[in-house]
């Protein structure tokens, strides 16, 4: 998603929050336990099913992960903008930081983590 994306889609929730006024609930933490929350309910899509079923979900399953996975992304953007982060910013710093942990030449086809490699 394009920066201006993000953009636009925070200021929606900052709009959509302010007219119902629930930015009075819209704590970090608050906002943190309601994305835990909603990850776990992408979870539970995912639960019980092997690796190949997990990779060809049945439309309605893919249409509980599609709707879960709104929730998360909302409740992430709510939350950094709470905290007063650019999304954006932040996934380019850290997709940087771990290209320097995972270098292709020792992680590439392992599951290992940077400090096994």
């Amino acid at each position: 998603m394009p920066p201006d994306d993000l953009e636009a889609l925070r200021d929606a929730l900052r709009a959509f929050a302010r007219e119902r006024d629930w930015e009075q609930f819209h704590s970090p933490k608050n906002l943190a336990m309601a994305l835990a929350g909603e990850a776990g309910e992408l979870l539970a899509v995912f639960q019980w099913l092997t690796e190949a079923e997990s990779r060809a979900l049945p439309a309605a399953d893919l249409a509980a992960a599609r709707d879960e996975l709104a929730d998360v992304l909302l409740y992430l953007v709510r939350l950094g903008d709470a905290l007063g982060v650019d999304l954006a910013t932040a996934a380019r710093d850290k997709l940087a930081a771990n290209a320097i942990r995972y270098p292709v030449a020792k992680a590439r086809g392992t599951h290992r983590k940077y400090t096994e490699l």
